[in-house]
């Protein structure tokens, strides 16, 4: 039979299809079975539109087989069928969408069927144009009638990825003549009438031989179809069938010995409904716990969770998950963040970056949509303002969820913060802090005062009157925080200090810089003075006597600090070591920790004494010119540093200058 050319540069179009356009041959079994969904939904709608048979939703199914020994998969279903010519025009011409043409012809008629289907109406409230959802409380409203799949009418030659010839029979649901369309691929294809005892469309792929790396005839062992189904197609409306075989003890056997026979039974692959797709009162709490730990691998039920449906610019269905603890590999560069990306119940992207901002990582979940704008591969999504309506949807609905868990399950949000609350603090210091609006009532600190976690929210509204600034203090931990010298004389005030123990919090706190126009400023800070005018002129002349003093400890001390001076912060602690700049002690520590600093820096940093203290009335009775000043100038200088958990630069003399005082 004389073989007719494809309506299209054949050759070099089916190349392309078949080694460019899908980057996983897998996706072959995912594109075949949305093909007959979309011929069953056809056919469905015609029942209802027409007056015809009046078929219910669960006369249709489809059918998969394999055969190992001819090397063949098969693909049945009872939709809609073709005749000879729309096999010629869908098959004959590549990129020619029978789907998409068929929605367009019936695109009313599709309108008023999908509002008079059961169940197709939806009892939630349309959102805004900026995408605010309707909490899903009504039934799914899952039309069986708009949501047909194919668009661009490239998925079927994916086939030729995994197969060396592909035969469609197909009857049309109103005729009586079956037809047989049959390809080896680039050199076109044949079209002759065939034998077919009722409608519908299968689809008969002769696999390809093993060779090299690829492995063709896995897609012809039972598992790994029932993976692919479950992966891609497990929310097609339509039950997916196939025969299986399994085991069973025999009748009449040894019960200590029992034999067992196999059989082959018919199995439903697919699960058909999703579970965002139906109402949340008619779902337990159960559902929503086993649907996360199936779906997403975790042995651990999820802290809180957000069913979501929207509609308006962009309709969608999804549910975000808290975990309850990060992964072994949060945080590290092997992590990959994104929630999984639905189009109609079918699967496109297990990981879909685009919909999470790196500050939300942690999120799990999903979200399904007909309105998103796909490439032609179905694998990736074109950049466009509803991927970015639903983004900024999720970004909003996500605050909304963690904030409503820290006002009314606190343990739980404290719980959560212990293992994602880095994440949120990065996500304020990245970008310059352009999402530290967004972010910072999420954060917690620990509060030396109450010795509890507390936002900053709930710092200001405790903050005692005369209080004009948020104050903080840095250190490993808290027992090390709360020891700093630095901290008394506000304590003793009444005011309450924030100790922030990661290594990101400075960063990130001063990048917020003020809450409720309040400044946010460390115990460290210079221009920190909680005295009134007249200690502030006793303070002035008492610098300005021992001026030739501090100025000899500091020569002693050399290029180690910036300056020495006497301490408006100190009460009982003798010495501290602070900085001026904007380079602080703890941002030194943090940055000299980093693999892969090329090299260290050093803050500008300042020796603090008291003056009350009696240590200073010691270096005063000893004079600038005393030969043990510079001993005094430099155990008093490392002390400092042990307080702020800095090393001492030199060990040795450190222990000599101890020995040489106790001699």
């Amino acid at each position: 039979m004389r073989k007719k050319p494809f309506k299209t540069e054949s050759k070099r179009m089916l190349d392309l299809v078949i080694n460019s356009i899908y980057t996983n041959k897998e996706i072959f079994l995912r594109e075949l079975i949305s093909n007959s969904s979309d011929a069953i939904d056809k056919l469905y709608f015609k029942s209802l539109s027409e007056g015809g048979a009046g078929l219910d939703r669960s006369d249709f199914e489809i059918f998969i087989e394999t055969d190992g020994e001819a090397g063949t998969l098969t693909i049945r279903d009872n939709g809609l069928g073709m005749t000879r010519d729309e096999l010629e025009n869908n098959l004959g011409t590549i990129a020619k969408s029978g789907t998409m043409e068929f929605r367009a012809d019936n695109m009313d008629s599709l309108k008023r069927a999908d509002h008079s289907s059961d169940g197709a109406e939806s009892e939630s409230e349309n959102s805004s144009d900026d995408q605010e959802d309707a909490e899903a409380e009504q039934p799914s409203g899952d039309s069986p009638l708009i949501d047909i799949i194919g668009r661009f009418g490239v998925g079927f030659y994916s086939a030729f990825m995994v197969s060396r010839r592909v035969t469609v029979t197909s009857r049309p649901f109103s005729g009586d003549e079956a037809w047989r369309w049959q390809s080896d691929g680039t050199d076109g294809y044949t079209i002759e009438q065939a034998e077919k005892e009722d409608y519908g469309t299968e689809i008969i792929l002769v696999m390809k031989e093993d060779r090299d790396e690829e492995d063709y005839s896995q897609y012809l062992e039972e598992y790994r179809i029932l993976e692919l189904v479950k992966k891609y197609s497990d929310y097609i409306r339509y039950p997916i069938r196939m025969e299986v075989s399994k085991s069973r003890k025999k009748e009449g056997g040894d019960e200590d010995k029992p034999e067992y026979e196999s059989y082959r039974e018919t199995d439903t692959l697919n699960s058909m409904t999703p579970l965002w797709r139906r109402g949340r009162n008619e779902l337990s709490e159960e559902d929503y716990h086993n649907f996360y730990m199936e779906k997403f691998h975790d042995y651990e039920k999820p802290l809180a969770w957000a069913h979501i449906r929207t509609e308006g610019l962009v309709f969608y269905d999804g549910i975000i998950y808290f975990p309850a603890h990060a992964p072994f590999d949060y945080y590290s560069k092997e992590y990959e963040k994104g929630l999984q990306l639905y189009a109609n119940g079918v699967l496109i992207m297990d990981k879909c970056a685009d919909l999470l901002p790196d500050c939300y990582s942690f999120v799990k979940g999903l979200v399904d949509s007909p309105d998103l704008s796909l490439n032609i591969s179905r694998e990736t999504l074109q950049q466009d303002r509803q991927l970015q309506a639903i983004a900024r949807n999720l970004n909003r609905r996500i605050k909304t969820e963690l904030l409503r868990m820290q006002k009314d399950e606190r343990e739980k949000y404290e719980g959560f913060f212990k293992g994602f609350g880095l994440q949120l603090k990065f996500g304020v210091y990245n970008s310059f802090g352009a999402d530290k609006e967004n972010l910072q009532d999420l954060l917690l600190y620990h509060s030396l005062q109450e010795d509890k976690m507390v936002t900053l929210a709930e710092y200001t509204e405790k903050m005692p009157e005369g209080q004009d600034a948020i104050y903080y203090a840095c250190g490993g931990s808290i027992a090390r925080v709360r020891s700093l010298p630095q901290t008394e004389l506000i304590l003793d005030k009444g005011y309450d200090i924030l100790a922030l123990t990661d290594d990101v919090d400075e960063f990130a706190i001063k990048i917020i810089g003020e809450y409720n126009e309040k400044p946010i400023k460390s115990v460290s800070d210079r221009d920190l003075d909680f005295s009134d005018e007249e200690e502030q002129e006793s303070a002035k002349e008492q610098a300005q006597e021992n001026k030739s003093l501090l100025e000899a400890i500091k020569s002693a001390l050399g290029e180690r600090v910036t300056d020495v001076r006497l301490s408006k912060r100190l009460k009982s602690h003798p010495v501290c070591l602070t900085a001026d700049g904007p380079l602080t002690l703890e941002m030194e520590k943090v940055l000299n920790s980093m693999p892969a600093a090329d090299r260290q820096v050093k803050a500008e940093r300042v020796l603090e004494i008291n003056g009350s203290h009696p240590v200073f009335e010691t270096l005063r009775l000893l004079g600038k010119e005393s030969e043990k000043l510079p001993v005094y100038a430099g155990l008093l200088y490392n002390s400092a540093l042990l307080i702020e958990g800095l090393p001492i630069e030199d060990p040795a003399a450190f222990a000599d200058d101890i020995c040489s005082l106790m001699e």
